[in-house]
C-alpha cells in the first residue's frame, strides 16, 4: 500500500473524528453560551429595574404603609407551608429572586445567611421566594447551608401580587414588612453583594422610628 492509498483510507476516519470533536465543542459552547445569556439577561433586567417606583419592571408594586399582600406557599422546612400571618409580631424581610443555584442568587442568599444572627437580634425573619419547586429549594439550602425558609411560588401568584414577576421568573425585589403586617420598604435595584447590608441599615431606621 503506497502513501496515497493509505491517506485515502485514513482520511474518512480523520473526518469522522473531527466531526465528533466539533459536535462536542458545539455542545459545550452552547451550554456556556446559555449560561452567559442567562447571566446577562438577569443583569440587564436588574439594570432596567434600578429606580424604585410604584411600577417596576415586574408589575405594580404594592403600596407602602398599607397591609402587605397575604400569602401561603409551600416551603422546604417545618410543616411544609408558610403564611405571612405566621409572623405576626415579627419583622419580615421577604425577598424574591430568579433562580436557585445561579451566581447572583447564590451570592445574595449567602449574604443573608451570613447576616442571619443580626436579623434575629432585630426580631426579623428572612423569607426567600422564587418559582423553583420545594425539592430545588431543599437542595439549594443543603448546598449553601441556608437556615431560613425558601418558598416555592411555582405559578408566580405571590410574585405577581408583589409586582415581582416577569414571564416565568421572580424579579430580584425585597420587601420589609413590620410586625403588624404593614409594608414599610421596597427594594427593586438590588445588588446581591451588598444587599443584605442595605436591608439591615434600612431595618434599623424603620425600627428606630417605629
Amino acid at each position: 500500500m503506497n502513501f496515497n492509498e493509505g491517506l485515502l483510507r485514513v482520511s474518512p476516519l480523520i473526518v469522522n473524528l473531527c466531526e465528533v470533536e466539533c459536535s462536542v465543542l458545539t455542545m459545550i459552547s452552547r451550554r456556556r453560551l446559555f449560561s452567559v445569556l442567562v447571566a446577562c439577561c438577569l443583569a440587564f433586567l436588574s439594570w432596567l429595574n434600578c429606580t424604585p417606583a410604584a411600577t417596576a419592571l415586574g408589575g405594580q408594586l404594592p403600596p407602602l404603609n398599607q397591609p402587605a399582600p397575604a400569602f401561603t406557599l409551600p416551603t422546604n422546612t417545618g410543616k411544609g407551608l408558610i403564611s405571612l400571618s405566621d409572623f405576626k409580631g415579627t419583622w419580615v424581610v421577604l425577598y424574591f429572586y430568579p433562580k436557585d443555584f445561579t451566581s447572583g442568587c447564590t451570592l445574595e442568599a449567602r449574604r443573608f445567611q451570613q447576616d442571619l444572627p443580626k436579623y434575629l437580634a432585630r426580631n426579623a425573619k428572612i423569607l426567600g421566594v422564587s418559582a423553583d419547586d420545594v425539592d430545588s429549594h431543599a437542595e439549594f439550602c443543603d448546598s449553601e447551608g441556608l437556615k431560613f425558609p425558601l418558598l416555592a411560588d411555582t405559578d408566580g401568584s405571590v410574585s405577581k401580587a408583589y409586582g415581582s414577576w416577569l414571564g416565568y421568573l421572580s424579579m430580584r425585589h425585597t420587601f420589609i414588612i413590620d410586625p403588624n403586617g404593614i409594608l414599610r420598604e421596597r427594594f427593586v435595584g438590588v445588588r446581591p453583594a451588598i444587599h443584605s447590608a442595605e436591608v439591615l441599615a434600612r431595618l434599623d431606621k424603620l425600627q428606630a422610628s417605629a
